[in-house]
């Protein structure tokens, strides 16, 4: 083994480390596996604020793969490098390091991510994921980082569900992917 696999073995070997003593730091009742109430307390945006309960609950819905209405650590470790993935987006599209993604951030960052959100269904996005700051009374509605995550799972969802309903583009009534989102996004 080469130096170089050495330290990277070494790295994960403490980033692993790290992580377990995250896990058991909210995991209070030491059941080994964590509840939506314990993996809220293990997640927080940029601003020390609390991921939104509703981000939460997608992100258990996505990694309880057993559907056991717990996270035991596998899971966790997984949602965690999932967060991480979607925190190093987030930072790059949040050009003005304001630490939340405004409306021209969100337009560039669904374009650059392959999603082609026309304006109706951007403004409506906006309008569903995004919180107006505490501290800018009279401020212009922002995604935090949570509300940026769920934007996008939402998004990247509608995507493939529009994908397998419309297979062959031959359907009867014709129905592009942005009247789709607005369809759902109006009503969810």
């Amino acid at each position: 083994m080469s130096q170089i696999e050495r330290l990277k073995a070494k790295n994960k070997e403490e980033k692993d480390a790290q992580l377990r003593d995250w896990f058991s730091s909210v995991d209070t009742d030491e059941s080994g596996k964590i509840s939506v109430e314990e993996l809220r307390a293990a997640l927080m945006n940029g601003d020390w604020t609390p991921f939104d309960a509703a981000t939460v609950k997608m992100l258990m819905n996505i990694y309880d793969t057993d559907r056991s209405g717990y996270i035991e650590f596998e899971e966790f470790a997984g949602l965690w490098r999932y967060v991480e993935h979607w925190q190093v987006v987030f930072n790059h599209f949040d050009k003005d390091k304001s630490g939340t993604i405004d409306g021209e951030e969100l337009a560039d960052a669904m374009l650059r991510l392959g999603f082609h959100v026309k304006s109706k269904a951007l403004s409506l996005l906006q309008k569903k994921y995004a919180v107006v700051p505490r501290n800018k009374e009279g401020g212009s509605a922002v995604l935090t980082f949570d509300h940026f995550l769920q934007c996008c799972v939402a998004v990247k969802t509608l995507s493939q569900s529009f994908e397998r309903l419309d297979t062959n583009h031959e359907s009867s009534v014709t129905l592009d992917l942005d009247t789709f989102m607005c369809t759902f996004l109006a009503v969810a």
